[in-house]
């Protein structure tokens, strides 16, 4: 399928998304979120890619936010529909069965850090930045940010993110738990690639179903989530995938996974 806002190849596994509007800083319109949902759409389908990664086009940005010429003319109606339809493809690459890695190359801010949110894991590279600066705009996050930054690095550093409007250097976005891994700029791809490899390599029904788990379980208390833990961990012994790690890890030998 081709996209007019997003670059999109699958490679051993590896499904890539750019989101290519350099030009705009890759800035998130109507348009690029519709795009976007039709490509996560493809991808919950998908046997041919175990992991993604999804990144912005260019050095300078991942997504600088959201895209003010646009948005400045919105009625209250419209804000509405604009924040419910980019939660709900945010959702969409959170609830995706493989897992998402966030290739963060440059800014990452306003909906572009809410985006990176919506992801598994995030890679920065050390020029990335970070940050809410919705207020600087007399507006608040519309795509999540509000709820999932809390969640994240804590209710007070969340509070001074948005409530600052300041951004934050890719070492500190590390520092606070919001970022996995940095890595110099001209590393960055290779460090994401290395990482969507490794879970690769493991079990594929265990690694969707594990995200499934801890995805859920964090709406739930401690009592329900180790509940849904130990059926999920029961119907992984169900799999073709159980037997043959078990078996590997007996005969001492790596295990080759048909995800089954």
């Amino acid at each position: 399928m081709a996209y007019d806002n997003l670059l999109f190849s699958v490679s051993d596994r590896i499904a890539t998304i750019v989101i290519n509007r350099p030009k705009s800083l890759n800035a998130l319109n109507p348009a690029t979120m519709t795009d976007l949902k039709a490509a996560f759409e493809d991808l919950a389908g998908r046997e041919d890619a175990g992991v993604v990664l999804l990144t912005g086009a260019g050095e300078k940005a991942f997504v600088a936010g959201a895209d003010i010429s646009e948005m400045r003319s919105f009625t209250p109606v419209q804000a509405l529909e604009f924040a419910l339809f980019g939660q709900s493809v945010l959702e969409k690459i959170e609830r995706l069965p493989q897992p998402v890695i966030g290739v963060i190359n440059g800014f990452a801010l306003g909906g572009g850090c809410e985006l990176a949110m919506a992801c598994d894991l995030l890679i920065a590279a050390d020029t990335a930045k970070f940050g809410q600066p919705e207020v600087n705009l007399g507006i608040i996050p519309g795509y999540g940010g509000t709820q999932r930054l809390p969640r994240l690095v804590g209710r007070n550093l969340a509070k001074e993110l948005v409530l600052t409007g300041d951004p934050i250097t890719a070492q500190r976005a590390f520092e606070i738990g919001l970022v996995n891994r940095v890595v110099p700029a001209a590393d960055l791809m290779n460090a994401a690639r290395e990482v969507a490899a490794k879970i690769l390599s493991k079990g594929p029904v265990a690694v969707r179903t594990a995200k499934m788990a801890m995805n859920r379980g964090l709406d739930l208390d401690l009592g329900n989530g180790c509940a849904l833990e130990a059926n999920a961990f029961a119907v992984g012994f169900s799999t073709e995938d159980r037997i043959e790690g078990m078996t590997a890890f007996m005969e001492k030998r790596k295990a080759v996974f048909g995800g089954k």
